[in-house]
């Protein structure tokens, strides 16, 4: 099994420490009873490196650590506990929200077909342009649904 990664939406980092000590620290997407108004289930795609290049896709620049600009806001003292092996939140940059917000529907395909060719997907094999295109879809509106609400994204991790 894989590392799993929940995004969801957010007013701010105190109601997602709420959210974590009433879900006992996730996760956050379910089949019937999820926590959260809003979310998308990740399946492999990883906020810093995966989504982070489709991003970058979109804003015409070279992919770096810095496009999408997350950090870990959850559990408390977790950056310096080196044995702690999750699970973890992380907040997405307003920019890449915004970049993800931005993307207009006709680009999608596009920018969906040159995501499905990344190295980091190319050992998934439901990563066909078509598949990608609607995960990205999912990203876009859940980041566009975030920018109206003025709430950020965060993405739950989990090992």
């Amino acid at each position: 099994m894989g590392v799993l990664y929940d995004y969801f939406r957010a007013v701010d980092d105190e109601a997602v420490a709420k959210l974590m000590a009433a879900t006992d620290g996730g996760p956050v997407v379910r089949a019937e009873d999820s926590p959260v108004e809003d979310a998308v289930d990740g399946k492999g795609i990883d906020p810093t490196v995966v989504l982070g290049k489709v991003v970058s896709f979109a804003l015409g620049v070279p992919w770096s650590a810095d496009v999408i600009g997350d950090r870990l806001i959850w559990p408390e003292g977790a950056r310096e506990d080196l044995e702690y092996e999750g699970p973890w939140v992380v907040v997405l940059s307003e920019p890449a929200r915004d970049a993800l917000a931005d993307m207009p529907d006709d680009r999608l395909p596009d920018l969906a077909e040159q995501w499905s060719h990344i190295e980091e997907l190319s050992h998934y094999s439901d990563a066909e342009p078509e598949v990608m295109l609607s995960r990205l879809r999912e990203f876009v509106g859940l980041a566009r649904r975030a920018r109206t609400s003025g709430e950020r994204i965060y993405c739950w991790i989990c090992l």
